[in-house]
């Protein structure tokens, strides 16, 4: 059993009178769920040993006289411990280290933006980052390695697009990886080539690998600084759990010596990443499920496809801004089947990267013959990671295989722009479309897919509700007929999250006999302007009944 996360508030011994270790927050406009998923308010919480003992009205206090400690809330919102259910870990505390290139608007910025961290860390053999976006800058083309070789030539250069589905490098990232002209693309990636068919220096999807194989492994200390940074973030923003979409057996490793260590800081739900040359090793070693919830690994992720911003989104018919293309597979058919398969025989959820109308399509094929082998599957509750993009006819069959819509809010006010681009207007009818699949019976996880976007829980419940994104564009939402409430938003990041991991009895709704996780925020999110969602502010983080971050501190 893995040991309490660092304390903040003393805990008198068991030994003490009743109610001696008990800790009573009143005065608060709180919000959980019941046992039906339905929103309950409160005003008082009662916490022992790190679990929800009592919730109610102010006279509720008065049943434990003896109680350690009494804290008065002041009339602010308790909410339970937001869960985002599709992020990146440590790709969040690599991003936090390296180069930030979101929200920048041409290449030759992005580049410039490049030299400026190259300048300042002279002594990094690889310089790294992020966030690029070229359907952001004039023309929207892709960027080339010229624009980088002007400004660094002598090291290495690798920049992953926003979405995680394209590297853009420079030339000397090439040359040492052997790239030219006869270079090919392997199955499942692009190369993207000049009229004369020389590599420009970005690689989509699988082609990847191609320059990431040559760089070198990661530091222990700089896993753990990268560790570090990323749990002190989001419990800045109130993120109490992550299901880690994709993590080696090298990171599990260090999850594992951290919780038991008594230094993760967060509840991690890690999915293990099936291109992990370790997986048929961890598969053998079954689902491992921490009796208080720290570290629960039992769940593989699997791709399907890529992103739409670099036209690797697997779709039906060819893209609107690309005849006659219509995507990338990123493995055929049997092979996914046989992990989802693999992953099921093992008692292990299988979480499928799917993003395009095809990729979803091909991800539900492959559930529904899993099922129909193994009827028991069902009750591992496979998941679609994003379900993006899906045909309508398509989106019933969610709920009635029992598949978990695993979204994330923010992607569709970043991507509103480029998505009618990509898709024409009519294949738009089924692309996230929270509504739709709540209305047919599905419990939609709700996360942000940090770093793509950023992990404020905060600015997807405002895209949730709004479907406008943090400028207030478009007015009155996009496609606002797939809005939801903000009972609805939250539950997407609390109990629902909880459920898509196997966790909702001991986490999502703070009733009795769950964990005291829970934010204290300075926004009532139920009752305020839709518009202001996003400008919450986390005042205070609560893990198993711990304080772990003040905005005071």
């Amino acid at each position: 059993m893995f040991k309490k996360a660092l304390l903040c508030i003393s805990i008198a011994s068991a030994s003490m009178s009743t109610h001696a270790d008990t800790t009573i927050i009143r005065d608060a406009n709180g919000y959980g769920f019941d046992t039906h998923r339905q929103l309950v308010t409160f005003s008082t919480l009662v916490f022992e040993d790190g679990k929800v003992i009592a919730r109610g009205d102010q006279a509720l206090a008065s049943d434990y006289p003896n109680a350690k400690t009494v804290i008065d809330a002041d009339g602010k919102t308790l909410l339970p411990g937001l869960i985002d259910a599709h992020g990146h870990l440590m790709g969040l505390g690599y991003s936090l280290l390296e180069v930030d290139l979101r929200n920048i608007e041409s290449a030759d910025q992005s580049a410039q933006k490049v030299a400026e961290f190259a300048a300042q860390n002279p002594d990094l053999e690889w310089i790294r980052g992020r966030g690029w976006n070229q359907v952001l800058w004039e023309g929207q083309k892709f960027p080339t390695a010229e624009a980088l070789d002007a400004v660094i030539a002598d090291r290495p250069v690798i920049l992953s697009r926003v979405d995680g589905h394209a590297i853009w490098v420079n030339s000397k990232a090439m040359e040492l990886a052997g790239i030219d002209a006869d270079t090919q693309a392997p199955e499942g990636g692009k190369i993207i080539r000049d009229g004369s068919g020389e590599p420009t220096g970005v690689f989509i999807d699988n082609a990847e690998r191609l320059i990431t194989q040559h760089i070198p492994e990661r530091s222990d200390a700089e896993m753990a600084k990268a560790f570090d940074t990323a749990i002190a973030h989001l419990q800045e923003v109130g993120i109490t759990s992550v299901h880690d979409a994709g993590a080696s057996a090298r990171e599990l490793a260090l999850y594992r010596s951290r919780a038991e260590a008594d230094q993760l800081g967060i509840r991690l739900y890690p999915m293990i990443s099936v291109d992990d040359p370790k997986l048929d090793e961890l598969l053998q070693k079954g689902p491992q499920d921490d009796p208080e919830d720290w570290l629960d690994i039992r769940s593989v992720k699997i791709y399907v496809d890529g992103a739409l911003g670099s036209r690797g989104a697997a779709l039906l018919e060819p893209y609107n801004d690309r005849p006659g293309y219509s995507g990338l597979v990123l493995q055929d058919k049997q092979a996914l089947q046989a992990l989802v398969d693999k992953a099921s025989q093992h008692g292990f959820q299988a979480n499928m990267h799917a993003i395009g109308d095809r990729a979803n399509r091909i991800a539900l094929d492959i559930y529904a013959k899993n099922v129909e082998k193994n009827p028991q599957s069902r009750k591992l509750r496979h998941r679609v990671e994003h379900a993006q993009v899906v045909n309508v006819d398509d989106i019933p069959r969610f709920s009635e295989l029992g598949i978990i819509p695993s979204m994330q809010p923010t992607h569709a006010t970043s991507d509103k722009n480029m998505a009618g681009d990509r898709l024409g207007q009519e294949r738009l009818a089924g692309a996230y479309a929270w509504r739709f699949f709540m209305d047919t019976g599905s419990r939609i996880a709700a996360g942000s897919d940090f770093p793509v976007e950023p992990a404020n829980p905060f600015y997807g419940i405002h895209a949730a509700v709004t479907r406008e994104d943090r400028d207030g564009q478009p007015e009155g939402g996009w496609r606002p007929g797939q809005k939801l409430t903000a009972t609805e938003a939250l539950r997407a990041f609390t109990l629902d999250a909880a459920y898509a991991a196997h966790q909702e009895d001991s986490l999502g709704g703070l009733m009795p006999g769950q964990w005291a996780d829970f934010v204290l925020v300075d926004t009532d999110i139920i009752r305020t302007d839709p518009d202001d969602l996003w400008q919450t502010q986390v005042l205070e983080t609560w893990i198993n009944g711990e304080r772990v971050y003040s905005r005071d501190q």
